[in-house]
């Protein structure tokens, strides 16, 4: 018979009458007839799906309004895990009597209930057989003894689920068993519903009320479509355990715990259960599926553009700025301000202001080579200088700095692949943990793997302790009281693809030496931090959006020592990344952008290298150091911060080289180290912690270890080295010290104020072989009291004066030239007699005459006490 003798939509009104065994012949006879039985994927398979008692919406229960790819494979799915528990049947029921006259024994099915062949489960089960099939009716199930299962049956409930409630403590120990569509409620005798040393067991579409299962290795478990309230699994030792679309409701304490290394000694089900596995869709990404990393956060979080501009990945090259523009000589006045500086102005010109075309148009074309070679990596973005950061406006990201997928980073990390796909211990699949205490509890060499579940409203999602490993890929873990995923003692896995989120403390939080992948996660709307790594802990976290949270996106403390690479980390409402207390880190290729407070905040002994990173667009500073904080920046773009691009405060001993800081509202670096406890810096700038507390250090584990890290040399004063500074609203590098500094082989230009201002400076200042031009006044001005040490720095059209001092200064062998104001300026203090006579050194300085125009102007003007 041919399918296309009558019409499709007539066809499909007649199959739909047909039972499942009569679909399946059909589709077997020939290929259109095939293709019509799959035709029926809505209707009749949708309709044999959801009639079957035995199982629930196949997304049921985290998404049960979604229907899923097809009905059909579904069912199929369902169908074949059902059975799973009859694999070894052929062996077991295989004798002499049986091989010789190649026959088998006939199921039966043994009734339960009230009016039925059986009063009780147990005088059921003495009457039964291999494989045999308990049917109890609807009704109360007690029974007053423990339970022993010796021959493998099928405990199955009849009706509607609900309607079967079974009280009882089952000891198995036999090789297999099934109980499907029963309420289980722990005996008055025993909190254990159901325990299992070596057989496998198989739970579909049942519920458990307050009680406790056990299962042991050998043994393995597979559930499926069950309720858990107020229940308590625990997996010890268990080679493989199944728990697929389940929901935890209610527990007291942990919903699962996994406790033991996987035994190496497997049942006869641990090969069926990994085909299963295997065999069933899978939760790992694609690259159709990673383009949803993105995520619909837009409804979260309205105000996610930028504050002045965007940041769009469209290349790898950076943008250069509008051309800038050098002031032309003898267009301009000098007029000479009250403490004797002077500031050239032009009739177009605003105060302060860093206007992108006019009179600027040249100023970059006139910076100055160096007679040495800049060491360390460049910018990230570059060596070209970007552009204003006007509104609407956008920078391109390199490549470097663009988020993979998930496909994209297992394809290129083969390990974490070969991990992301292995299966060990207990997979836990589409689940929902909701409105209890804990989630899942992994312990002493435990392994555990997570795809697609819910965790939510928990005191927390999941614990790792003691040398276990725990797989985490895209789950949904958010309101949980406490942190979302909790690492100590050396635990340690994957965690990828995960949506972590609003969430009372940090949404991953490792300490003890535990040393986890954190990759490609979404971290956000945390009420606390978003990662936390403290006391040894280690990980490498990569590749992950982490924003809008309330403290830190990644706070580093007692020695905690992660790898930090690729991630964006935006809108957060302190400190983008904070390191305290004796952190440490490696800090690379990260964009951080839109933080409320720092975008790196180092304090309290914190020694991290940051190195190649984006930090912009801030609401305050690019990177603030203080309170001891040491560590090395090498090749950042700090750029477009509304406050200073690097603040250092009381203490501080950082190295920074070779960094790009640029267009920021205050200073490029300021240097604001004062003993005195002082609590305001320069120009009202005030000191504010970066990043809320997480608590006192007496919360905090004790047990630290402080290893030699390699990766840092010893520094004894802070360092400012081979840096470009430009295009920053007030000076490039303000010191208001009383500590030992040396900036080195720095071009300092086109700043909105001086290049240098050294406002206070008991201790040396060593300012020297850098190029300082084109700032919008004086190159350099020293104020009263200040020591300050000059050498080899060519200083070169500045709008004001070359060198204005007041203090105690040597200046050797620089070039000031093409300034408009004094090459160099001496003002009036209480001792300048003194300081004229001893400190001064003036040796080997290439002078030229000052290019303002008006009355005779000295290049080297004394005023007088």
């Amino acid at each position: 018979m041919e399918a296309g003798s009558l019409p499709l939509e007539l066809w499909r009104m007649i199959l739909a009458y047909l039972p499942l065994p009569d679909l399946g012949r059909c589709s077997l006879v020939c290929r259109a007839w095939y293709e019509l039985i799959l035709s029926l994927d809505r209707t009749r398979w949708r309709q044999l799906y959801l009639g079957y008692t035995e199982c629930r919406h196949p997304n049921w229960p985290n998404q049960p309004d979604v229907e899923p790819e097809s009905w059909r494979e579904a069912f199929k799915q369902h169908y074949l895990a059902s059975k799973m528990w009859t694999k070894n049947a052929a062996i077991l029921e295989t004798s002499v009597c049986f091989s010789l006259f190649r026959r088998r024994r006939t199921r039966r099915t043994l009734s339960v209930g009230p009016g039925h062949e059986f009063h009780s489960l147990g005088s059921a089960l003495a009457m039964s057989s291999l494989f045999d099939r308990i049917l109890l009716f609807p009704g109360l199930h007690e029974e007053q003894g423990e339970i022993i299962l010796k021959v493998p049956v099928e405990i199955v409930g009849h009706g509607k689920l609900g309607e079967v409630a079974l009280l009882a403590s089952i000891d198995q120990q036999c090789s297999t068993t099934r109980l499907c569509n029963l309420v289980f409620m722990p005996a008055w005798f025993s909190p254990f519903m159901f325990k299992t040393t070596s057989g496998h067991v198989q739970f579909d579409n049942c519920n458990f009320e307050n009680g406790h299962i056990q299962v042991h290795g050998p043994g393995t478990c597979q559930v499926k479509f069950c309720t858990f309230k107020n229940t308590h699994i625990f997996l010890h030792n268990v080679p493989l355990c199944v728990l697929e679309n389940c929901e935890f409701v209610g527990s007291e304490n942990n919903s699962v715990t996994v406790e033991g290394h996987p035994s190496s000694e497997n049942n006869w089900a641990y090969t069926h259960l990994l085909g299963l596995i295997r065999s069933s869709p899978s939760v790992l990404p694609t690259e159709d599926s990673d383009s949803l990393m993105s995520l619909d956060l837009e409804s979260r979080d309205q105000a996610w553009s930028p504050r002045t501009c965007g940041i769009v990945i469209e290349g790898s090259q950076s943008p250069t700025s509008p051309a800038t523009g050098s002031p032309k000589a003898g267009s301009q006045e000098a007029e000479v301000g009250s403490d004797g500086e002077g500031v050239a102005r032009t009739p177009d010109s605003s105060d302060g202001g860093l206007s992108p075309s006019g009179e600027d148009e040249d100023e970059d074309q006139l910076t100055y080579r160096l007679s040495y070679q800049v060491q360390g990596p460049r910018p990230v973005l570059g060596g070209s200088f970007l552009g204003p950061p006007l509104p609407g406006a956008s920078i391109q990201l390199p490549s470097c700095l663009v988020l993979n997928s998930l496909h994209q980073e297992l394809q290129k990390d083969r390990e974490a692949m070969a991990l992301a796909s292995s299966v060990q211990g207990c997979l836990i699949r589409k689940c929902l943990f909701r409105d209890g205490k804990g989630g899942v509890f992994v312990c002493s060499y435990g392994r555990a793997k997570m795809e697609g579940n819910i965790f939510r409203n928990l005191t927390y999602a999941v614990r790792c302790i003691h040398n276990s490993k725990i797989i985490m890929l895209r789950n949904h873990i958010h309101h949980c009281r406490a942190s979302g995923i909790f690492l100590r003692l050396e635990g340690g896995g994957l965690i990828a693809g995960n949506n972590i989120y609003d969430n009372a403390e940090a949404g991953v939080d490792i300490r003890k030496k535990s040393n986890p992948l954190i990759l490609c996660n979404q971290i956000h709307h945390g009420l606390r931090s978003g990662i936390v790594v403290l006391g040894n802990g280690k990980g490498i976290i990569r590749n992950n959006q982490i924003f809008s949270n309330k403290e830190a996106g990644i706070y580093i403390l007692y020695h905690g020592n992660p790898v930090v690479s690729r991630n964006h980390i935006f809108k957060g409402s302190a400190a983008g990344i904070a390191v305290n207390e004796n952190g440490r880190g490696l800090i690379t290729e990260n964009v951080i952008q839109e933080n409320q407070w720092g975008g790196v905040d180092i304090r309290r002994g914190g020694v991290p290298i940051l190195r190649s990173n984006l930090i912009c667009f801030g609401y305050s500073d690019g990177v603030v150091v203080g309170d001891e904080g040491k560590g090395l920046l090498e090749g950042n773009t700090i750029y477009a911060n509304k406050g200073c691009g690097v603040w250092m405060m009381s203490s501080s001993l950082p190295h920074i080289t070779s960094n790009h800081v640029s267009y920021n509202g205050v200073y490029g670096v300021a240097v604001f180290s004062q003993k005195d406890g002082s609590g305001e810096s320069p120009g009202g700038h005030v000191a504010q912690e970066n990043f809320g507390e997480d608590g006192d250090a007496t919360l905090w584990e004790t047990e630290l270890e402080k290893d030699d890290d390699l990766l840092r040399r010893p520094i004894a004063t802070a360092l400012v080295e081979s840096n470009t500074v430009n295009h920053n609203g007030a000076s490039g590098l303000y010191v208001q010290s009383s500590e030992l500094l040396h900036v080195i082989t720095n071009v300092i230009h086109a700043n909105g104020d001086r290049g240098i201002t050294v406002a206070q400076s008991s201790q040396l200042t060593r300012v020297a072989n850098n190029s300082i031009s084109c700032n919008h006044q004086s190159g350099v001005k020293v104020e009263a009291q200040c020591k300050v040490e000059f050498r080899g720095n060519g200083i070169y059209d500045n709008r004001g004066h070359g060198i204005i001092t007041k203090g105690d200064s040597t200046v050797i062998e620089n070039d000031i030239i093409g300034n408009r104001g004094s090459g160099l300026q001496l003002l009036p203090t209480s001792d300048t007699k003194n300081n004229l006579a001893q400190d001064p050194v003036w040796s080997m300085c290439l002078m030229e005459r000052s290019l303002a125009s008006g009355p005779w102007h000295p290049l080297f003007p004394v005023y007088p006490e």
